[in-house]
């Protein structure tokens, strides 16, 4: 059990690294849309690159940040019946989940769109906009996206495993979102 909670807390580091990485392309998105903004009202200056790269910030924010999404358990529930649950029962009904539902949908995922990616890489495919970019990075953040989930969604498993042995605790407290 030491040697998964070892591989889960690396899975977790990685997964922290690739969501802090996902936050900055927000920032950045941000800064690119703004000072797109006013280029292009102060000069008249303006490049499709600019906002296919705010695109391309935007998917990595999304691809790569739902991983740590998940190891800070606030991905989105069923809470009207998941608050009632006893933490043993969350525990089941987590690891429940991601064996059944998280990780098929993802392994499927990442199995289909590597060849979406690798095709594009290999003719080294070009965005059809004047002044567009290189499109296969972009394609590249689909597999990877699915493949750092699925491989949080292990780290998940194993912490809840480890969690129902009374080897560690996990905070299983999931609050609702306030409207």
């Amino acid at each position: 059990m030491q040697a998964l909670l070892r591989l889960s807390r690396a899975i977790d580091w990685i997964n922290d690294h690739f969501g802090r990485f996902a936050g900055w392309m927000i920032v950045l998105s941000c800064a690119v849309s703004a000072a797109n903004a006013m280029i292009r009202y102060a000069f008249g200056i303006s490049s499709n690159a600019f906002l296919e790269v705010q695109w391309y910030m935007f998917a990595a924010a999304v691809l790569l940040g739902t991983s740590l999404t998940l190891r800070r358990n606030e991905h989105i529930r069923i809470d009207i019946i998941y608050l009632c649950y006893s933490d043993t029962a969350k525990h089941w009904v987590e690891i429940f989940g991601t064996l059944f539902f998280l990780l098929p949908m993802c392994l499927l995922m990442a199995w289909l769109s590597w060849p979406f990616f690798y095709e594009s890489f290999l003719i080294n495919e070009q965005s059809n906009n004047a002044g567009g970019l290189v499109r296969w990075p972009v394609k590249f953040l689909v597999p990877c996206g699915f493949v750092l989930l699925a491989a949080q969604g292990i780290s998940q498993i194993i912490k809840r495993i480890a969690a129902l042995r009374g080897r560690i605790a996990v905070d299983s407290r999931y609050e609702r979102p306030l409207q």
